[in-house]
């Protein structure tokens, strides 16, 4: 049948770049370390915000949905907003100050001391990207990128998952993988005990 050996490369390319993504300690550390402050976020008041282009900006709008409806079980939502969805707001700041400029002006507007961002790129370069970083650190938001494994100018932020590949598609599906993986982490430490879902 055509098309069959494509379809097992794919699937066994992705696998494989999975098992890496397990095996890198420092990944794997990275992500429970996120985890846990975008949990201590939403105990102090705060909100989780998310920002990508193309792919990346359907992973942020998927994983703030994820947060603000649910994830494995019933709850009550979380605040969470991903800045890549308005089309008003992205096409109004791209026409009037530039497209470099989409998410960091969302930032200076809706970002408070002690939120959390979430920027995914799978080059680690995208610059409205690298400016939001920017504007949470002035903000004291804290700033978070996940990207791929060559060496990005989003390295130089204070924390930063990377996933051990180079290949777009096996980066954006390691992405969504670390999204849910978010997504798991904070419901189970803010409502598991309350829900009963411990052992999920």
């Amino acid at each position: 049948m055509k098309n069959i050996e494509i379809v097992k490369k794919q699937i066994s390319d992705s696998a494989e770049t999975k098992k890496k993504f397990l095996a890198d300690d420092t990944a794997v550390a990275k992500i429970a370390e996120v985890a846990e402050l975008c949990t201590e976020a939403y105990r102090n008041g705060n909100k989780v915000m998310w920002c990508g282009n193309g792919g990346s900006a359907a992973d942020a709008q998927h994983m703030a949905g994820e947060l603000v409806n649910k994830f494995y079980f019933d709850r009550p939502g979380l605040p969470s907003i991903s800045l890549s969805s308005d089309p008003s707001i992205v096409s109004a700041i791209s026409n009037d100050y530039g497209y470099d400029e989409v998410f960091s002006r969302q930032i200076a507007a809706q970002g408070c001391k002690g939120d959390v961002l979430i920027g995914i790129s799978t080059s680690g370069n995208s610059k409205n990207i690298v400016a939001a970083l920017q504007e949470c650190r002035k903000k004291g938001i804290i700033s978070v990128a996940i990207v791929g494994a060559k060496p990005c100018k989003m390295d130089d932020f204070d924390h930063v998952i990377k996933i051990p590949s180079e290949e777009t598609p096996r980066i954006q599906e390691c992405q969504t993988l670390t999204g849910h993986i978010l997504c798991c982490i904070i419901e189970k430490n803010l409502f598991g005990e309350k829900y009963g879902t411990e052992d999920k």
